[in-house]
């Protein structure tokens, strides 16, 4: 008898299971809104763990999705869950190894936030997983802002380097992790 897991993968056209960890509003049809752009790219659901008891530090509910499709597919499913608003974070079994905090200091709102944010997934190519702002004196003024990244295994070094570039070019201060501990 041959193993049923090599004719698995020799029929079912490489397909994959993955993991995904989303964090979800706790409002009626938001569970529905984030499994919708699974299916419709190709994705097969396999589980859901919607942990309802626990909240996110941003009083989300966070919830595990296990499906499998075709790697060459997958990209596309987590493309479709950001675009439909869907706060992802964690997609795949390694594609983030590592995650790191940084806090940037300065005129953040004034200085385009989400634009800084953005510059520094594609510098760094990391994604921003978790975000909180302290805006004290208003948003005209100095500010702070914690941000933990994603980052591919052993890349963290290149990841400070594009953050400091970008923090530079927007005039922001950067406070990194000191080394064998998170910021």
């Amino acid at each position: 008898m041959t193993d049923e897991t090599d004719g698995d993968a020799e029929t079912d056209g490489g397909v994959r299971a993955y993991t995904v960890r989303l964090e979800l509003v706790d409002e009626p049809g938001e569970l529905l809104r984030a499994l919708r752009p699974i299916a419709d790219n190709g994705g097969n659901l396999l589980s859901i763990h919607h942990q309802r008891g626990n909240i996110t530090p941003r009083g989300h509910i966070p919830v595990e999705v296990d499906l499998e499709c075709p790697p060459d597919r997958f990209d596309g499913i987590v493309d479709a869950l950001r675009d439909a608003g869907v706060n992802v974070i964690q997609a795949g079994e390694e594609r983030y190894g590592e995650e790191v905090n940084v806090v940037l200091v300065g005129r953040l709102v004034e200085t385009d936030l989400s634009g800084t944010l953005e510059a520094i997934e594609a510098d760094a190519e990391a994604a921003v997983v978790d975000l909180s702002l302290a805006a004290p004196d208003g948003i005209d003024e100095t500010s702070s802002a914690r941000v933990r990244l994603a980052v591919d295994s052993g890349r963290i070094d290149e990841a400070f380097s594009a953050v400091r570039s970008v923090a530079d070019e927007r005039d922001l201060s950067v406070v990194e992790p000191l080394p064998g501990g998170d910021a």
